[in-house]
């Protein structure tokens, strides 16, 4: 039974990504044949085709490799520039040079008689930006929504102040978990919460003369007493019972205002110095509120990002991990096949409840769109954001020499970023052997 469900978890996921992706497609697909441009085919994968049916003058189907999609949209490279003189140069016989030409030739075998108003490189420059802006537009609203919908439809795990454990001992550093027990060593000093009478299922009421109203508002007050000796109140048996604690200084992990972990720029966790009297609080499930919505989804967007912005970092300590060199970091970046594993060990768990595993789901399949919308807007051919970015650079150009009082200049001769796509989609492809590689040999677990 647990392998079906953790096949059915692998299936999920696979199927949200299967989604994801032609749903990014189409967010090109339909402004491009909104403003007329013609396309050839829309289709998912790569390498042979298994299956397809034509609609109109666009062929769509699936592909042997499961990699990528793409639409195919005629005359994303313009023909080559002539000189002052009106001619054509000649090409260039150097290695680069005829890679650049056979691509443009590539390009220009798809382009038919009647396709001179509908050629992707003459529209303006607005036109190409949202086309090609649309896919990860469409990836962002999706995360979005999938995001909003496991958080405030389905809830999540939110700390109350009613006391679930209390630590026997003061652990410091990496070792210290998140306030609760844990097995102590000799020497370990007891528990400020243990030593003033806290008990599991006192619930916080005050702490230092003010009243508290919830778990961060709780953790911010003890973690700022470091040192000093403090009234705390807490409701036991439907009494209020005052207490007396001095909360240690302790390495803890940093949490911001709203107790979110604070991580470097490497995505590890930050620890600070700060009062601890060790107590784990009772955690609810309960609907989240449209701004905690939002502001996940602006956390997971920075969370990708900053995973874009330290990728070489990254993936160098995947290597080692590849290496057996380095432990496997569970908040690094990972292939498809190592979210579907997650999906498949969530669906499998029997001690997750089936609300908290749909949730789950969709919170993986959200979060996905949500990387499909920071990795595409990288400003690299063939990303979607280095198509951006040359259409800007076109439109500058036209503009520069129409403030110069000049002809606009030809279109930006796009062919010429192609061994650039060629070495992006190779490291891409590196990256994604070597990501698959890793979760297969050293795959991140829930437990």
């Amino acid at each position: 039974m647990s392998v079906l469900l953790f096949l059915v978890g692998v299936l999920l996921i696979a199927l949200g990504v299967f989604v994801s992706v032609v749903l990014h497609e189409f967010g090109h697909f339909i402004p491009a044949k909104l403003f007329g441009a013609r396309i050839p085919q829309f289709f998912f994968g790569a390498g042979r085709t298994l299956w397809s049916f034509r609609r109109g003058e666009t062929e769509f189907g699936i592909k042997a490799i499961p990699l990528m999609g793409y639409v195919q949209i005629v005359g994303m490279i313009p023909p080559r520039p002539t000189d002052p003189a009106g001619t054509v140069p000649a090409a260039t016989t150097s290695l680069l040079g005829r890679f650049v030409e056979d691509t443009r030739q590539v390009d220009l075998e798809q382009v038919k008689p009647g396709d001179e108003d509908r050629l992707f490189y003459r529209m303006p420059v607005w036109k190409r930006v949202v086309i090609m802006l649309g896919g990860p537009l469409v990836n962002l609203v999706v995360g979005t929504a999938l995001i909003l919908t496991a958080v405030m439809g389905f809830g999540i795990a939110t700390p109350t102040t009613t006391v679930a454990a209390v630590s026997e001992c003061v652990k410091t550093g990496p070792a210290a978990q998140n306030d609760g027990a844990g097995s102590c060593a000799p020497g370990d000093p007891k528990t400020p919460a243990l030593a003033a009478g806290i008990k599991p299922g006192d619930r916080i009421v005050a702490f230092a003369g003010a009243r508290v109203s919830g778990w961060n508002e709780a953790q911010q007050a003890i973690r700022a007493a470091a040192g000093t000796r403090s009234p705390v109140v807490v409701e036991r048996d439907g009494k209020e019972v005052t207490l007396e604690v001095t909360p240690i200084r302790s390495a803890r992990p940093a949490v911001d205002a709203l107790g979110k972990p604070v991580t470097d720029a490497a995505g590890k966790p930050v620890y600070t110095d700060v009062g601890f009297i060790g107590v784990a609080p009772v955690q609810t499930i309960q609907p989240a509120t449209l701004g905690q919505g939002l502001d996940m989804t602006g956390e997971n967007i920075k969370a990708v990002a900053n995973v874009v912005l330290h990728l070489p970092q990254r993936l160098y300590q995947v290597g080692r991990v590849a290496l057996g060199l380095e432990e496997r970091d569970p908040n690094g970046p990972m292939s498809v096949v190592g979210v579907g594993r997650i999906g498949g060990e969530i669906t499998a768990d029997h001690e997750i409840p089936w609300k908290s595993k749909i949730a789950s789901v969709i919170m993986i399949v959200g979060s996905l769109n949500i990387a499909l919308f920071v990795f595409n807007l990288i400003p690299l051919t063939p990303l979607d954001g280095g198509n951006i970015a040359a259409a800007l650079w076109d439109g500058l150009r036209r503009l520069w020499a129409k403030i110069r009082g000049r002809h606009a200049p030809p279109p930006f001769d796009t062919a010429k970023l192609a061994p650039l796509s060629a070495a992006v989609f190779g490291v891409f492809a590196l990256m994604s052997v070597l990501l698959i590689f890793v979760d297969l040999v050293h795959p991140v677990s829930l437990r």
